[in-house]
């Protein structure tokens, strides 16, 4: 019914910049939220940045200042710029979306996952 295809993720040196997409498809009415959430190994996922249909966002402690949410809703898309990279931001990242469905049902879809490696 519904697919969210992500794109951007790689290799990239301490203190480098990668920018994630997130494309959702299918059977949507609307989108209420869309967000980033990450695993690293033996962790659990956590929020990364979200943000609503208003432009209300939402960050980790961990990245404000070094990483920016931004959508576009005609083309229900998150982006997620990430600047200033360290380590420890090394895990794989998960789309996130709240959409209501042309059937009127509200539901929540997570996308595949994209590799995002901080390493000299």
């Amino acid at each position: 019914q519904v697919q969210l295809v992500e794109s951007g993720g790689g290799l990239v040196q301490p203190g480098g910049s990668l920018r994630l997409s997130c494309a959702a498809s299918g059977s949507i009415f609307s989108v209420y939220s869309m967000g980033w959430y990450r695993q690293a190994p033996g962790k659990q996922r956590q929020l990364v940045a979200a943000i609503t249909t208003g432009a209300s966002t939402n960050y980790a402690d961990s990245v404000k200042g070094r990483f920016t949410i931004s959508r576009d809703d005609d083309k229900n898309t998150v982006y997620l710029q990430m600047n200033s990279l360290k380590p420890e931001d090394t895990a794989v990242y998960y789309c996130n979306a709240d959409l209501t469905l042309v059937s009127g049902r509200r539901e929540d879809y997570w996308g595949q996952g994209t590799q995002v490696t901080v390493s000299s």
